[in-house]
């Protein structure tokens, strides 16, 4: 397989058609090697329009639903991302491509282990993955510019929102069954802005212990 070729064609027939052609997200998508991201038995599939297994029931994205989610995040340089589910780590090396420092957090002991041998092969070294279940958050280190989930949840907890600066936002897909809603929320001086950016259907957010939901 032509790699390269590969990669220009995950971009030009995938995620250009679906609406993604912010420059800075086009260029971190052909820098970052998604191939390193994959597991090896998958690799002739790693630019395939496809949600990839990663083990543990896990799962990569769609690249275009990767694109549209970082397309969306409008990163800045520097800003303090929490990442609640790391799987591969390429979601969380998409981020650090922008700017970003981010902390990853990841319930699965094997998954965070094979990430950070990933994103080090990548070369990344503005990501930090702890073994952790993100149910809570982490607030020892909040507040944050952005908590992104990688999976969906039926409602966006409470205590991610408390955990943002004024300004920070929550991107997580929300919902269950066969439509969920790719949606953001924005801390504002008088509550949350929410906006649903695209409709889709992920897997669920692996979450170990139980919280208070936003209604």
């Amino acid at each position: 397989m032509d790699i390269e070729q590969a990669r220009f064609n995950m971009i030009e027939q995938q995620i250009r058609t679906c609406g993604v052609l912010e420059p800075g997200t086009l260029e971190a998508l052909a820098a970052v090697r998604r191939e390193r991201f994959v597991p090896p038995a998958l690799q002739a599939l790693a630019f395939a329009d496809l949600a990839l297994p990663i083990g543990k029931g896990q799962f990569m994205l769609e690249p275009k639903n990767e694109a549209r989610v970082l397309q969306a995040l409008q990163i800045r340089r520097g800003e303090n991302v929490l990442e609640i589910g790391t799987g591969s780590g390429f979601m969380a090396a998409l981020l650090a491509a922008r700017g970003a420092l981010v902390r990853s957090l990841e319930i699965e002991p094997t998954l965070a282990t094979q990430a950070r041998i990933n994103l080090d092969r990548a070369g990344v070294d503005n990501v930090l993955v702890e073994d952790a279940d993100g149910a809570a958050g982490e607030p020892e280190c909040a507040p944050y510019d952005l908590i992104l989930a990688s999976g969906s949840v039926e409602h966006i907890p409470q205590v991610w929102l408390e955990q943002l600066k004024m300004g920070g936002r929550v991107f997580a897909f929300v919902g269950t069954g066969t439509v969920m809603k790719a949606r953001m929320l924005t801390r504002v001086s008088n509550g949350y802005r929410e906006r649903d950016v695209f409709e889709t259907v992920v897997p669920p957010l692996r979450l170990a212990r139980a919280t208070q939901f936003r209604l």
